[in-house]
């Protein structure tokens, strides 16, 4: 609700209501706000008052209100006992008492009041100090909070005394924990989702393929990956493996081989002389496989080593073998077939996780919600893993403290800075004058009791 800054209760004792008047229709108080010699005009912007801010101003009031009830009261005791103390010696000492009570209630009213305006607007020197003294104080108050509170020494002790990581370990491996991780998460994964432009994201994913798969040369980094494989011999497996399905496809074909002889011999040799021939080709062929596939040093082994360490050479040093492998990397990858990579890559990813996150019980999800119970229960359970974790939530703290501490604290004073000084002084009332109207209460009395004892000393000694 806002109301204009007049509407903070003051010691007008005439306005039965402390609370802010009811708004007017929004067109009658803009034109008010705007009209010279409106309220807002003479005295700035308007105060937002919250429903406790209310409370506080009615109390604020009726405290304001009892204050100026006892100091009249003073004044009309003083009033009679100063008329009547002629014919009744003993009113004198009320008179005093009375007479101390004004002084101590005016003094201690002066005194309260200075702090949030001038007195009867009187421009008295060190009067309204919070209006006049609101960057300092708003300064002030950030240095103090900077030196007192943002230092690491408190914050890492602070952390320390709380034991983050086993709170946050028993709260992990409870009931609800990981659920409610898993849900906030998803909100998080969903968010992102309806924030992030498709194009943009696959434009990202092939800007990231053409740097790092495309643009670098392929021979160089094959090659040497290829050189470390040959060297320490995994090819053979695939070698293995090449010649016993040689040796299997050879077994289950002697008709092919047959008639392939037969098809490549000249139309004058009989064909029992092709059968021959096919056959004996065919022993040969066999017993070459069986000969390579038994004999692990076998000839043809070594010859496809030894091809196999040259390639991996040339890959890296012959420019024409790098030329040959940059061709077919082009002709494997190119434009069209990057994009369509990168749209397939952001489209599998994207329904995946979102598919993840929608169904609590899909395998994603389990898994996810298992890692957390496991990693809150080891938090738990393992005391060096709970310290590390302590330390390093500790010295991140230490670190943000150390580098922001000023950029945090500043907060306080830029904010302070922004506020209007006169709205500034009425929240602050809001907030403390109920109780600095104590003072002015507690003023009364002790002036009271004062006047008398020093009106009854001087009675005693010099009457």
């Amino acid at each position: 609700m806002q109301v204009n800054s007049e509407q903070i209760p003051t010691e007008d004792v005439t306005n039965p209501n402390p609370l802010p008047h009811q708004p007017r229709s929004a067109g009658s108080a803009r034109a008010a706000s705007t009209r010279p010699g409106s309220a807002r005009a003479r005295r700035g912007a308007a105060v937002d008052l919250s429903a406790g801010d209310m409370e506080k101003a009615a109390a604020l009031l009726r405290m304001k209100r009892l204050a100026l009830a006892l100091l009249i009261a003073m004044a009309v005791i003083f009033t009679v006992a100063f008329a009547f103390q002629k014919q009744y010696p003993w009113l004198e000492y009320v008179r005093a008492a009375a007479e101390g009570g004004m002084v101590g209630a005016l003094a201690d009213w002066f005194a309260v009041t200075a702090l949030f305006k001038y007195p009867m607007g009187l421009k008295i020197p060190h009067t309204a100090i919070i209006p006049r003294r609101k960057d300092q104080i708003g300064e002030s108050l950030s240095d103090f909070v900077e030196s007192n509170f943002l230092s690491q020494e408190v914050v890492q002790d602070k952390l320390a005394s709380i034991d983050i990581a086993r709170k946050a370990g028993t709260w992990l491996s409870a009931p609800g924990g990981a659920e409610r991780v898993a849900k906030e998460g998803g909100a998080i994964i969903r968010g992102a989702f309806t924030v992030l432009n498709d194009d943009d994201v696959q434009a990202v994913i092939e800007g990231m393929v053409r740097k790092h798969l495309l643009t670098p040369p392929w021979g160089p980094p094959v090659g040497r990956m290829a050189e470390r494989i040959f060297a320490d011999g995994h090819h053979h497996t695939l070698v293995d493996l090449l010649v016993d399905r040689a040796a299997d496809w050879v077994d289950a074909n002697h008709a092919t081989v047959n008639r392939l002889v037969s098809d490549r011999s000249p139309l004058w040799v009989p064909t029992f002389v092709d059968g021959l021939v096919g056959d004996r080709v065919y022993v040969e062929l066999s017993k070459f496989v069986r000969a390579v596939q038994s004999d692990q040093n076998h000839q043809v082994r070594q010859s496809i080593d030894a091809y196999l360490k040259d390639l991996a050479q040339d890959l890296q040093h012959d420019p024409a073998m790098i030329e040959r492998a940059e061709s077919i990397k082009a002709q494997i990858l190119g434009d069209p077939e990057v994009r369509e990579l990168a749209s397939r890559t952001w489209g599998t990813v994207k329904t995946a996780l979102l598919n993840a996150v929608d169904d609590p019980q899909s395998e994603l999800s389990q898994r996810f919600k298992g890692a957390v119970r496991d990693f809150g229960t080891r938090l738990v359970n393992d005391a060096e893993l709970a310290d590390k974790v302590n330390a390093w939530i500790g010295d991140a703290a230490g670190y943000l403290v150390n580098t922001y501490r000023s950029d945090i604290a500043g907060v306080i004073s830029d904010t302070v800075a922004r506020w209007d000084a006169e709205e500034t002084s009425q929240k602050i009332e809001l907030q403390v004058g109920k109780d600095l109207q104590y003072i002015r209460i507690n003023g009364t009395v002790v002036g009271a009791l004062a006047g008398l004892a020093i009106f009854t000393v001087a009675h005693l000694l010099f009457g």
